[in-house]
């Protein structure tokens, strides 16, 4: 199974910006479509961006599109999230998700452990 771990995270002013980054180690991303979710204690886990293996299209949720951007390296078997325009409702702890199929369709296959993320006001 695939080991996910996350990176980046921290404390930013609003407005300001991160950039996530989840490394894959123990079995290739190849052939998998790959995601970010948050977690908060309001909202529990939801989603927030995916992108295919093939294809590379890009799936967000309407909270953050426009200014969040997936991206992945497959040969580097990493795949990150630039967040710009950060919002206090962009806090939370930012997990990274291996899906099922190269196409993204909602089915995860592997969790990473997360990393912590707070906008300050």
């Amino acid at each position: 199974q695939v080991q996910l771990e996350e990176s980046g995270g921290g404390l930013v002013q609003t407005g300001g910006s991160l950039t996530l980054s989840c490394a894959a180690s123990g079995r290739t991303i190849k052939n998998s479509a790959m995601a970010w979710f948050r977690q908060t204690p309001g909202k529990g886990r939801e989603f927030v961006a995916a992108i295919n293996w093939v294809s590379l299209r890009a799936h967000y949720s309407d909270d953050v599109r426009g200014r969040f951007s997936i991206s992945r390296d497959n040969a580097k078997n990493t795949v990150y999230l630039q967040m710009s325009s950060l919002k206090p409702e962009d806090t939370g702890v930012y997990l990274c998700a291996q899906g099922l199929g190269g196409d993204w369709a909602g089915r995860i296959a592997a969790w990473g452990q997360g990393t912590q993320v707070t906008v300050s006001s």
